[in-house]
């Protein structure tokens, strides 16, 4: 079928109100539309070029992790939490009560996505892996009593506080098994020659759609992204997390989605989240650029001025690009001294431009790496996505 002649589901009437059922997308498509081929070749070309600038990059697996944390940050964001960077990477310990149940959805997120990755190497891309990372994702939070790790068994919906007023209602959860092993059977179809952006970008708006899961639908959608990617071999290493630029597009994120569904207008969708790998991966390669270059300064310009301290300032330095919020105790783990000891590196660090200290209290301190904490918090604007032109469809 081609994309262009998408058709997305049909209304079904229920007891007092109507669900949605999605077409099964377990079949050949045909992308016809020259804009999405575009778009598409150029977006491969730049996501080629984070794959293997990823690959040279020393210790990337340190840099990966705050990805995964930004990604879990955003993605929770999306749902409603306040988390920022900075709050997810203190300990509990150093967090006000009222940050606690946002940082524990944010860490469940952190785990599910290594969870996930990790099971990758001994299970395929399924739904019996979707639902074991479903319950790492709610262990433990809000949505605990919702069934974590098994499709619902009942109505859910999408906006307003019941089904009546509801925005969007998915398919009644007695399609939810069969429409499933659907989406399971296209992820995995090697037999389908369609694009591997093109697929990923269809499941995910399949997943959004049925919807299948009481909680967490939305998290878990977004991790799918990185999951297909690292499973297809498409990335070498998890490096591209959507959901800080879903999150900056929120609007047209969900305005994208819906459209699919009410206009049968698939492609705009697809550009939509083409445009979002793209900028992404811009993103990306720029922050792996930084992050080298702030690397160069730290240990060839910084820390050899300390002189006898420059081994031992070379391992702290290394433990920061993984962990950027620190106490002395901390310190004086990585480097095995005592804290006296560990609280004179840190002034040295200090002194060096290197560590800033947050608290400004005389006890109980925490530093941060700054420069390097800001390579993830800052929000880059772009507005390409903003820009894209909708289609006009019958």
């Amino acid at each position: 079928m081609d994309i262009k002649n998408f058709k997305s589901g049909s209304y079904r009437r229920q007891y007092q109100y109507r669900s949605f059922t999605p077409e099964p997308i377990n079949h050949p498509w045909i992308i016809s539309d020259a804009s999405l081929q575009h778009l598409l070749s150029e977006t491969d070309r730049k996501l080629g070029e984070l794959n293997a600038f990823s690959q040279l990059i020393p210790d990337v697996d340190f840099f990966i992790k705050m990805h995964i944390a930004k990604e879990a940050t955003q993605s929770s964001r999306i749902e409603g939490t306040q988390t920022g960077m900075k709050e997810v990477l203190k300990k509990e310990s150093d967090l006000r009560p009222e940050e606690k149940d946002d940082w524990v959805e944010v860490h469940n997120y952190i785990k599910a996505m290594s969870y996930g990755i990790t099971e990758l190497h001994k299970l395929p891309l399924s739904n019996r892996l979707l639902k074991q990372t479903h319950q790492k994702l709610l262990q433990g939070v809000r949505g605990r009593n919702k069934m974590p790790g098994e499709f619902r068994t009942s109505q859910n919906w999408i906006g307003g506080a019941t089904l009546n007023d509801a925005a969007f209602i998915p398919p009644s959860h007695t399609e939810v098994p069969e429409l499933m092993s659907d989406l399971e059977k296209f992820l995995n179809n090697t037999e389908i020659q369609v694009p591997h952006l093109i697929k990923i970008g269809i499941a995910h708006y399949q997943f959004e759609t049925i919807h299948p899961f009481l909680d967490g639908n939305g998290r878990l959608g977004r991790l799918l992204i990185t999951l297909y990617l690292v499973h297809f071999g498409i990335l070498e290493r998890p490096t591209l997390y959507l959901s800080d630029f879903f999150e900056r597009n929120r609007e047209h994120y969900y305005d994208n989605l819906t459209r699919a569904r009410s206009k049968n207008d698939l492609i705009q969708w697809l550009l939509f989240f083409l445009i979002g790998v793209r900028e992404t991966t811009i993103n990306s390669i720029e922050t792996f650029h930084h992050i080298l270059a702030l690397k160069e300064e730290c240990e060839e310009k910084k820390i050899p001025k300390l002189g006898k301290k420059t081994e031992a300032a070379k391992i702290l330095i290394q433990h920061l690009f993984s962990k950027p919020i620190v106490h002395a105790s901390d310190v004086a783990a990585m480097l095995k001294i005592n804290v006296s000891t560990a609280n004179r590196f840190i002034n040295d660090f200090i002194k060096l431009g290197i560590l800033k200290e947050q608290t400004g209290f005389k006890r109980n301190r925490i530093f941060i790496f700054h420069k390097y904490l800001d390579l993830f918090i800052k929000q880059k604007k772009t507005n390409s996505a903003l820009k894209t032109k909708t289609r006009t469809t019958n």
